[in-house]
């Protein structure tokens, strides 16, 4: 099957009728609590269909491995922890970055920096889960992650295209857990590739037709005692069936950008990813994450951290000019994050190990005032001096920006309401 409807078009129609729901949706609740004839029910419905439609969504720039906070927005020159990075001006005056970033440099007026972020874990696997989740694993407990939270809280069930898309690695990133499979998030390794099996070997109507004899082949099993299974097979079926047969599938192809966009976003595989978050949140996804890896420079960081940044750098700065030019970036939120910093200290190895005690987080869009730094650290870059940041305090400063209620309670199988965010404060800074 070829999928023809251009993907210009599906925007253009998509902002359109967004407009009209969401000022329809407010006219209504404002009439019917006017009136008294709405309970408070249907209120809280139709507050959550207009929170949907207006339009807000989430990009995770997620920097696999940990990256040296010295070698990207906090250098340190002239201190022996600083190592050989120099610093460089940015478009915002007494604002220095790395000399590793000079793209990203150019749009610092976008960017507020976090050069505060802490936290106590430095393993991988841990420090990670606890980056996406604002929780620690257990065994009793799988937490969502934050993109099956806010796929959950504003995405459009009935819309499409997943409402979570993760592109890249994303190595031991967490899922929707307690939230169910439908909140998992659509993998993809190659974001310059369409998704593998999504084309039709068959005209549409055979194919629906098959869908229907799966349906009831599953019945007997459901009747024996298989319901669940069942039924989260069903939401996974259903999902990729209405994705195969959507026309908005070809908002997957970042071929169908002209040659100029797709040379402003550069060559990497990274770059690929952000041209293709673009295209996807332009098109009415609520969440991507995009994973570039291989930042954990237990050696040789001073060269390896450089080729990393090369590949970052271009296209986080074409990504935040993009969404700018097309009047996206106040309601896209775009979060620049690893999961620890790396030691002031160069080991024997020209390495920096892990360090959770003092790291950067880069946050631009949704409501966030660029130009701007919050926190710091002493010369040495060793401990945090100034407006220490925890992992909730992100999360929950996230959610704010997205207009997600971080106190809202999920129930998990055990019984146990769990919060979006436990605990934490908005980061008031970071929106002026």
């Amino acid at each position: 099957m070829t999928l023809s409807l251009h993907h210009q078009v599906d925007v253009s129609v998509n902002r359109r009728q967004v407009v009209r729901r969401r000022d329809f949706l407010r006219a209504v609740s404002l009439a019917g609590a006017v009136a008294g004839t709405l309970s408070w029910s249907d209120r809280m419905a139709l507050e959550a269909a207009d929170l949907r439609q207006r339009g807000m969504a989430c990009i995770l720039l997620w920097m696999q491995g940990g990256p040296s906070q010295f070698e990207t927005f906090s250098p340190k020159p002239g201190h022996q922890n600083g190592g050989e990075t120099k610093a460089i001006s940015t478009s915002v005056s007494g604002i220095e970055i790395s000399q590793n970033l000079p793209n990203t440099a150019a749009v610092m007026d976008e960017i507020c920096l976090i050069r505060s972020m802490n936290s106590r874990e430095g393993s991988h696997p841990r420090a990670t889960y606890l980056m996406h989740t604002g929780y620690l694993p257990t065994a009793s407990i799988k937490h969502p992650t934050l993109g099956s939270n806010v796929a959950h809280q504003i995405g459009d069930p009935a819309f499409d295209l997943p409402s979570f898309v993760r592109i890249g690695n994303g190595r031991g990133s967490a899922g929707a857990g307690l939230l169910g499979v439908e909140y998992d998030p659509f993998v993809m390794t190659n974001a310059n590739r369409k998704p593998d099996n999504t084309e039709l070997m068959t005209d549409e109507r055979r194919y629906r037709r098959r869908v229907g004899l799966l349906g009831k082949l599953e019945q007997d099993y459901a009747k024996s005692g298989g319901e669940q299974e069942v039924s989260n097979q069903r939401k996974i079926y259903d999902k990729a069936s209405k994705l195969v047969l959507s026309p908005k599938m070809s908002a997957f192809d970042v071929q169908r950008e002209p040659a100029t966009v797709r040379e402003t976003y550069g060559e990497s595989s990274f770059a690929a990813g952000c041209l293709l978050a673009r295209r996807l949140v332009e098109t009415g996804v609520t969440f991507v994450e995009v994973s570039l890896g291989n930042w954990d420079t237990h050696q040789d960081n001073f060269e390896r951290v450089p080729e990393l940044c090369q590949q970052m750098d271009q296209p986080y700065a074409a990504l935040l000019k993009d969404l700018r030019e097309r009047g996206m970036l106040d309601n896209t939120l775009v979060i620049w994050a690893g999961e620890f910093g790396r030691t002031p200290t160069i080991n024997p190895r020209a390495g920096r190990d892990h360090y959770p005690r003092a790291f950067n987080i880069a946050l631009a869009g949704g409501g966030v005032k660029g130009g701007q730094v919050i926190g710091s650290t002493d010369a040495g870059g060793t401990t945090v001096e100034d407006r220490p940041v925890g992992v909730s305090d992100l999360l929950r400063t996230a959610c704010h920006s997205l207009k997600i209620d971080a106190d809202h309670e999920h129930m998990s199988s055990i019984g146990r309401p769990i919060k979006i965010v436990d605990g934490g404060e908005v980061i008031s800074e970071v929106f002026g």
